[in-house]
């Protein structure tokens, strides 16, 4: 008896709230644990996402103690949390009509910090088919993979299934598109809390308070899903404002005829990827939010 209370097991933690930590065991449940003194000495601290090992104190009351935090593949800054695998950015494509610069911003977030994006816009059942080819043609550009799905009709969602199947998934997006609820139906069962869209403003109650992992094991194993606070607006944050063409990949094909070494693609006469804007064979719709996170970044003020 008293080898199986101190049972050693693994798991991944799921939610840490006021010192304790919660570590999902795959196919046994969530323990309650703390973390051994020893990480607090050596500087570490337990992360949301972090591979775990744990002694079980209590198996029917499912209490256990860290011994020891596995080696991070990944470990992203915002949020403050590991081993994500990529990133789902969720945004509504009616009602409320999308925020393509916030999209961008989400973009750009994710993929500084390494992650692959793909991009899927919800509610798909009352948009426009022209709107949704030319959404779709504008980020698929930008190598990005674009889904169009429905949560209230169940269309497209073994498509999400499919991308998000035995991964760890950052789902991001502003509020009242319908993250909570697309995870639900994607789960099958009531994982997360939903918040109604305030009919005076357009705009969803923010339902995310923290950081934390959903274990979707009905759609596979070792699949988790971490959904972010909503957001309203989204700073960018980059060394220097040249860097902002390497998150505009679609630009790449037509820099080679620019006249200016650095060019900014904004001012300048002659510009590769203005000729190509005036062509058609680059997104208007991503030039604008270039240009507008271009002369942000150009104007924030350096320490």
């Amino acid at each position: 008896m008293v080898e199986r209370m101190e049972e050693i097991k693994r798991g991944r933690i799921i939610k840490g709230i006021a010192g304790f930590y919660y570590v999902h065991v795959p196919h046994d449940g969530v323990y309650e644990c703390k973390a051994k003194g020893i990480f607090r000495k050596d500087g570490r601290k337990p992360l949301v996402g972090d591979d775990v090992e744990l002694k079980c104190l209590d198996v029917d009351k499912m209490l256990g103690n860290i011994t020891a935090l596995l080696p991070r593949k990944s470990e992203l800054i915002r949020p403050s949390v590991a081993n994500i695998d990529q990133a789902l950015i969720v945004f509504a494509i009616t009602r409320p009509t999308p925020n393509f610069n916030l999209l961008d911003r989400f973009l750009i977030m994710m993929q500084s910090q390494g992650l692959s994006c793909t991009i899927c816009f919800n509610k798909s059942d009352i948009a426009d088919e022209k709107e949704i080819e030319e959404i779709r043609q504008a980020y698929e550009a930008c190598g990005n993979r674009v889904l169009f799905v429905s949560a209230r009709e169940d269309i497209g969602l073994d498509e999400v299934r499919n991308v998000i199947s035995g991964k760890t998934t950052a789902v991001a997006g502003p509020s009242g598109v319908g993250k909570s609820s697309l995870i639900n139906k994607l789960c099958g069962c009531e994982m997360m809390q939903t918040g109604e869209i305030s009919e005076k403003i357009g705009r969803g109650k923010h339902t995310t308070r923290h950081t934390e992992l959903f274990a979707a094991e009905q759609i596979g194993d070792e699949t988790y899903l971490m959904d972010t606070p909503g957001f309203s607006s989204l700073m960018v944050f980059l060394e220097d404002k040249s860097e902002l063409c390497r998150y505009y990949p679609e630009f790449d094909d037509y820099e080679v005829n620019c006249k200016f070494q650095g060019c900014s693609h904004i001012s300048e006469p002659v510009c590769g990827i203005k000729d190509a804007l005036y062509e058609g064979k680059i997104s208007t719709l991503r030039y604008e939010n270039y240009k507008i996170l271009y002369e942000e970044l150009k104007a924030q003020k350096k320490y």
